[in-house]
């Protein structure tokens, strides 16, 4: 089977620049000026990349092969995946990258990272695993896709299988342990969770599914414990006077000893605004604690309309 044609593919892999204003709920945390790549996955130009680069950006330009930079909407942010959509207000002069299925994606297997050009060429990558990942920012994904060799420029980059086919959009710089060594690798968002929500997050700007409830805690696993990294400003876990250094045990009536246990079960309690009753521990004191969730999405600006 003769090789991709990674340099075809790589003009269809756009620079992205986002601005986002420094009261912004995630100014904080992720910047008001974001860069990484996006995919162009249609015909009329729609951009896929992650949704980091966008959430709550009120400027988006997109930088062509060709160098001519064109402004672009920030169409739909989607947290339970992870990616975010662009709209190109001038016709983006771009063949789309056809979308694969990140299924049949196992570890071992030969791709390829592909960023903007303008940030690196399209690096040969190797899958080193297919596993369940958990974010510190109340983020769960059941079967992300690991490769190395880290790609330089990961944020919103295209995973591109043999066949030429976009199979997963580059999320992270994480660390891995290999033969008991600890090595960069990518996390890579599959493509196939796309799929089911791309239909909503192009009419909606969201998917239709229930909204799930949001804490605003940053937390860590550490050997069989869940503690508070960080609270997010003005979220319900500060108001509740949740803090740094907190062990969390319990969610409700049931222990939690990783980070997948504390969403899943946190997630299990209801919808945004569901109240969630926490037990952790301070200082060797334990505490009960009342949580009223929300929907993190309210606490975001919305992009204006076009």
């Amino acid at each position: 089977m003769a090789p991709p044609d990674l340099q075809a593919i790589s003009r269809s892999v756009v620079k992205l620049r986002a601005e986002v204003p420094e009261d912004a709920f995630t100014a904080g945390v992720l910047g008001s000026h974001r860069t990484g790549s996006g995919v162009v996955i249609d015909a009329d130009g729609l951009i896929l990349t992650i949704g980091y680069l966008v959430t709550e950006a009120t400027d988006v330009w997109l930088t062509g092969a060709d160098g001519r930079e064109i402004a672009g909407h920030a169409l739909a942010y989607d947290q339970v995946t992870g990616f975010g959509l662009v709209l190109p207000l001038e016709k983006a002069r771009c063949t789309p990258v056809p979308l694969g299925s990140s299924a049949g994606v196992a570890p071992g297997d030969q791709a390829y990272a592909v960023s903007s050009a303008e940030f690196a060429e399209p690096q040969p990558v190797q899958i080193f695993a297919r596993r369940e990942f958990a974010g510190a920012w109340e983020y769960l994904l059941e079967d992300a896709i690991f490769s190395t060799p880290a790609h330089p420029h990961w944020s919103g980059s295209a995973l591109i299988d043999g066949n030429g086919n976009l199979v997963g959009l580059g999320s992270l710089l994480v660390r891995e342990l290999s033969d008991g060594e600890e090595i960069n690798a990518n996390m890579f968002v599959p493509i196939d969770l796309l799929k089911p929500i791309l239909h909503d997050l192009l009419t909606h700007g969201r998917a239709s599914r229930q909204s799930r409830p949001w804490l605003g805690v940053y937390a860590a696993e550490l050997t069989g414990k869940i503690y508070v990294t960080g609270v997010a400003e003005g979220g319900p876990a500060q108001r509740a006077d949740i803090r740094e250094g907190d062990l969390i045990t319990r969610v409700a009536d049931h222990d939690v000893a990783t980070l997948p246990d504390f969403y899943r079960r946190l997630w299990a309690i209801g919808p945004a605004g569901s109240g969630v009753r926490l037990t952790a521990v301070r200082d060797g004191t334990p505490l009960h604690v009342n949580v009223r969730s929300v929907d993190r999405g309210d606490l975001l600006k919305r992009p204006q309309a076009h």
